[in-house]
């Protein structure tokens, strides 16, 4: 049974993208042996496109994508690109310490991440046109939850 997502940033600047990590977005982490730092991720969700080319790409999730970028501009962090609306979702392009880039976005479509322990009690109550989480039926298809 496959357990988890194991994902990696290659970069010629490793070391300060690990740092961005461990001291901007304080995310814990474990030593894997000489110093090689692997870091704990909040949940995350798989999901397939089609398109002409085969390619991956990485985005962190967020819940307010404007409150996200403030603090984290706050910390030095840069946006590579402004905020913009895709209609899935509110995304922009955070630069990195490397010079490298990743994807930071505001789902508004129903996400997956609770569908691992949809038995669990949400934490805090959505708020107003926050994208909905999915809950599996019986069929096995996805359907929104209800907001509480």
């Amino acid at each position: 049974m496959i357990s988890g997502v194991h994902a990696i940033i290659y970069s010629k600047q490793a070391d300060r993208l690990r740092e961005f990590f461990r001291e901007v977005l304080k995310y814990p982490s474990v030593d894997a042996g000489g110093g090689w730092a692997i870091f704990a991720l909040p949940p995350a969700e798989l999901a397939m496109h089609p398109a002409e080319d085969s390619y991956h790409e990485l985005y962190l999730m967020c819940d307010d994508v404007h409150a996200v970028t403030k603090k984290l501009q706050s910390k030095g962090v840069e946006l590579a690109t402004p905020i913009s609306d895709r209609g899935w979702g509110l995304v922009t392009r955070l630069k990195l310490p490397s010079g490298d880039q990743i994807g930071l976005y505001e789902p508004k479509h129903p996400t997956a991440l609770d569908l691992r322990n949809p038995g669990r009690p949400r934490s805090e109550k959505p708020k107003a046109g926050r994208p909905r989480r999915a809950t599996a039926t019986r069929a096995g298809r996805r359907k929104p939850k209800a907001r509480r």
